[in-house]
């Protein structure tokens, strides 16, 4: 299969940048607004963390269907349809009249973050062959940074600006949507590479789903609405050791699983989806957390707090370029991911230490290593896969690393605050202020998150060495000599 022009790549890379970056700022654009959102719509503690869980888990869950959906239809309908969807999450989040509400709308937008994520990884994969990537990673890069850095900054914005409000952060991405499907509409031109007897693993999908859902649920409300050791605790963790025995159980039965043993077994594969665990923990946690703690720690308001994390989204813009030009000169991806997972544990490691008084240049310099370990890993570990399987198989491996990357990010995300929220009434209740509790408990999540990243480290450790293919698809296998004439 021959690779389309640069020209022609250039083109419809503008409509699928848009729709990455409209997917990556729904998440980056709350991050500032939170504290504010829940406060107007009392909120508890508890559903501030679920706000952004509900959107990553319902994004996990639709990856893979999505990636499996790619191998069957035309992979430019599909990114139109779940733009769709995250128009119609977008508009009922803004609309929401208290937390419930808002949780279930950002669900509908996770759907749609979901595909938007992992039918654009498909595309470009699609289009660029492995080893060209890296050329083309500085635009998806750049656009990535300027989402997760204008994300907060955005959001603070609109939080403070009296005539806009919170509201305007899930109305503000509507218009780009819809202008990505209109370029999308226009440039880009896909071949759809069909598999024969593909089927959808929508049991496999709803089990996996169900039995973290309720994990997530346990943890967040265990220690405050009942005992952890409890009968609401034996039903919640017996119900979800059922739920993912279940899971096994289809998934080794199914012509098509979620995700797919043939793909998960290849050693590459493996390290590379530990990793996107490791690395999905890591973005999510961080741009969550840091700006609470700006905000209820520091006395800052949403735009400082917003500022204050430029840091972290610098590493990313300036390390990923820079990884991305290298790996495609090199064609050589472990020694980034190795630096990338060192620094973003070096990071992590840093910001461990931290509490109320904490001077910001240190909390600074933590956030540029986790920077810097994100842009190095984040992309790179879907890159490795995308390199060993073939083009028929790229919207499948494709899309179970990113179900991993975001099953990692929603288990940080709701475990840890839940660790924050049990943490911090247990300080405050016994007389500590709310800023010194919050600042303490934060540097706890912090260094838990050290260790998660740890095994990120591990797996770009044990990757084995890989050189980029330059080709769309994986070399036909050589004919034996003995049946040639």
């Amino acid at each position: 299969m021959t690779a389309p022009g640069r020209r022609q790549i250039l083109q419809a890379l503008t409509g699928l940048l848009l729709a990455l970056f409209v997917s990556t700022l729904s998440s980056t654009v709350v991050a500032t607004a939170l504290p504010r959102m829940l406060r107007d719509l009392h909120g508890s503690p508890t559903q501030y963390a679920w706000v952004v869980t509900a959107t990553l888990l319902a994004a996990t869950a639709a990856t893979p269907i999505w990636g499996k959906l790619a191998d069957l239809y035309s992979k430019k309908s599909l990114i139109q349809l779940t733009a769709g969807v995250f128009i119609a999450g977008s508009i009922a989040a803004g609309l929401a009249q208290d937390a419930g509400q808002l949780i279930g709308a950002r669900a509908l937008q996770g759907i749609g973050v979901g595909g938007l994520q992992s039918l654009v990884q498909i595309a470009i994969a699609t289009m660029i062959p492995p080893r060209e990537r890296g050329r083309y990673a500085g635009y998806q890069s750049s656009v990535t940074a300027l989402s997760t850095i204008g994300g907060p900054l955005l959001g603070g914005y609109l939080v403070d600006t009296s005539w806009l409000g919170w509201r305007w952060c899930f109305f503000i991405g509507v218009p780009f949507a819809v202008v990505a499907m209109i370029l999308l509409q226009l440039t880009l031109r896909l071949p759809v590479v069909r598999r024969d007897n593909v089927r959808i693993d929508y049991w496999g999908a709803t089990l996996i789903t169900g039995g973290v859902s309720l994990l997530l649920i346990w943890v967040s409300f265990a220690g405050d609405s009942f005992a952890w050791v409890s009968w609401q605790s034996a039903v919640m963790v017996g119900g979800t050791l059922v739920l993912l025995a279940l899971t096994v159980r289809v998934e080794l039965r199914a012509a098509e699983p979620v995700v797919p043993p043939r793909i998960i077994r290849q050693r590459t594969t493996a390290l590379a989806v530990l990793g996107s665990l490791a690395a999905g923990t890591a973005m999510y946690g961080a741009a969550v957390f840091l700006s609470q703690y700006f905000q209820v720690s520091r006395g800052h308001s949403p735009t400082e707090a917003g500022l204050l994390t430029i840091p972290m989204m610098a590493g990313i813009l300036v390390f990923s370029i820079v990884a991305g030009r290298r790996i495609s000169r090199t064609g050589r991806l472990k020694p980034f991911l190795v630096t990338g997972a060192v620094s973003l544990a070096a990071g992590f490691a840093g910001l461990g230490l931290i509490d109320e008084h904490t001077p910001l240049v240190l909390i600074g310099v933590a956030m540029l290593l986790i920077g810097a370990g994100v842009g190095m890993t984040l992309q790179n570990f879907v890159l490795v896969v995308q390199n060993v399987v073939p083009l028929q198989d790229i919207g499948a491996a494709s899309a179970t690393v990113s179900f991993f990357r975001s099953l990692g990010g929603t288990i940080g995300v709701a475990v840890l605050g839940a660790i924050l929220a049990h943490q911090v009434a247990g300080s405050t209740a016994e007389g500590v202020p709310a800023p010194a509790a919050y600042g303490a408990a934060t540097g706890h999540i912090f260094a838990i998150s050290a260790g998660v990243a740890l095994l990120g480290v591990l797996a770009a450790v044990l990757l084995k060495p890989v050189v980029l293919r330059t080709s769309l698809d994986v070399p036909a296998p050589a004919k034996d000599s003995s049946t040639t004439g």
